[in-house]
């Protein structure tokens, strides 16, 4: 009976806090007279599309930053070697063709973006 009335009052207070709503818990706040100014997005849209063990990724920049982009292929066999391409500057109003292949099947593929 000592065990319950020494955890009780422990699993009620963690039920509460849990139970809080998000607006209730404290937030960081922005130093006085900083006005945060939005970034541009400058990350190129690409389609990816996978069609048997080949990848092709089209990347166009409708900004106006420079986006240097890579395709990365993770192959689903464990014997298939994962790859990267080469690097690809798609500067702005640019499209880009990227490909890339495994042997078998493809497990998961992703391009990656680095501003220039």
């Amino acid at each position: 009976m000592r065990l319950f009335r020494s955890v009780a009052p422990v699993t009620v207070a963690v039920c509460l806090v849990l139970s809080l709503p998000y607006d209730a818990l404290p937030h960081a706040r922005a130093a006085a007279g900083s006005a945060a100014v939005p970034e541009e997005p400058s990350a190129a849209e690409c389609r990816t599309s996978v069609v048997g063990s080949r990848v092709t990724a089209y990347c166009h920049n409708p900004h106006a930053a420079t986006d240097r982009v890579r395709l990365h292929l993770e192959c689903a066999r464990w014997w298939d070697l994962d790859t990267d391409s080469a690097p690809a500057d798609v500067g702005p109003a640019v499209t880009v063709l990227l490909t890339g292949r495994c042997w078998k099947e493809v497990g998961t593929a992703w391009v990656s973006h680095q501003r220039v």
